[in-house]
């Protein structure tokens, strides 16, 4: 007996809704001319990855840090116009951006 049928018999008067349901696409992001920068500190003797001149709508910028953030499997926060990665994350951070179209400079080191 498998998952559908002992289901079935659990609620008898479910109706199972159609796998019609709309798949997420991602967020078409507004793409600057000015690069953006990417540079290194250390911040409290560790080191982090920030993202900064975003000319776009913050909620855009927001986007951009969730998926930096999932892609690299970090942590990280969006504060004051900035993307803050957990980490030294240039080299990959800068390989995305460029595959999303964005100009990036590479600031420090």
């Amino acid at each position: 007996m498998d998952l559908q049928e002992q289901l079935k018999k659990l609620f008898p008067d479910h109706e199972v809704a159609p796998d019609d349901e709309p798949i997420a696409e991602e967020k078409e992001l507004w793409v600057q001319s000015e690069p953006m920068i990417c540079k290194f500190e250390k911040r409290k003797g560790k080191p982090t990855t920030i993202i900064e001149g975003y000319t776009g709508s913050d909620d855009d910028f927001k986007i951009l840090a969730k998926e930096l953030k999932t892609k690299l499997s970090v942590g990280g926060t969006f504060k004051d116009d900035a993307i803050i990665i957990q980490g030294d994350y240039r080299d990959k951070i800068m390989e995305i951006l460029k595959n999303k179209g964005f100009k990036v400079k590479r600031v420090g080191g």
